[in-house]
């Protein structure tokens, strides 16, 4: 389960896919099937949540991992490229923005 505290050094990555409804549950499966087979094997992973709007147009996935380079190294991987292939047909876009934790409140 994800923690957000400002005392930890961790790399912390939200992306934003925009979809329909009509694609929004198949993309969350896809999301979840990546998280349960993939991403959360992945060194230097931590955590993550997934999180969908009202209208199912919207997902916001917030992942937490060890550092910028274990980030990286599971999104290069040839798994995850094909993986996000598939996420791309299922959205009109989607993009990871990394950040740190600037204050909790």
């Amino acid at each position: 389960m994800p923690q957000i505290t400002t005392e930890r050094t961790i790399q912390t990555v939200i992306t934003t896919f925009e979809t329909s409804p009509g694609d929004c549950e198949d993309l969350l499966d896809g999301l979840r099937s990546a998280y349960a087979e993939f991403i959360s094997k992945q060194p230097g992973f931590i955590a993550a949540g997934l999180h969908v709007n009202d209208a199912q147009t919207r997902i916001a996935n917030y992942s937490q991992w060890e550092s910028r380079e274990a980030f990286q190294a599971m999104l290069r991987s040839d798994e995850m490229r094909k993986r996000n292939r598939g996420f791309s047909a299922l959205c009109r876009s989607f993009e990871p923005v990394m950040y740190e934790v600037a204050g909790t409140y």
